[in-house]
């Protein structure tokens, strides 16, 4: 019975997954939300890569914006910077970005389940830095993703 439960949740999580794009409301521009993110935020390191990330309650959120909540904030959301410093080709830091946004895509489902359930948080805002001076592959990037993922989990369910 709880055999057939978990498969129906992990399809469920496998199927969100795949149909998820990256939309304007998954994307990290606010001004404020960014800010508090690099002040206020967690971070871990795993690989290439460094996140940021900051879990936002309901009257945390609403108090982030003086004039109101703008309208297309979704639940997660997360931006991707590529340090100048380290790749200096606008060439290669758009590359870079891309795989990064494209791990993130495919593996942010747990994350996106794990926002949902919890009724404390309103948003989770993810900033994620790259730190190394050459391309990685996509084969570097994923695993590395799938840690952070999961380092970031569990320190939210602490």
């Amino acid at each position: 019975m709880t055999d057939t439960i978990i498969e129906e949740q992990s399809r469920d999580m496998a199927t969100e997954t795949a149909r998820h794009t990256l939309r304007k409301s998954s994307k990290l521009r606010h001004r404020t939300l960014v800010q508090g993110v690099f002040e206020k935020g967690k971070s871990v390191y795993a690989g290439p890569l460094r996140v940021t990330f900051r879990p936002l309650g309901e009257q945390d959120f609403t108090e982030s914006f003086k004039g109101g909540v703008p309208d297309l904030i979704g639940p997660l959301q997360v931006m991707v910077t590529v340090p100048k410093k380290k790749r200096r080709h606008a060439v290669d830091r758009v590359l870079m970005r891309r795989r990064i946004r494209e791990a993130f895509r495919l593996q942010c489902g747990r994350l996106r389940m794990l926002v949902k359930s919890d009724s404390d948080i309103r948003t989770l805002s993810i900033a994620i830095v790259y730190m190394k001076g050459e391309n990685s592959p996509m084969s570097e990037i994923s695993p590395a993703m799938d840690v952070a993922i999961s380092k970031i989990i569990k320190k939210l369910e602490k």
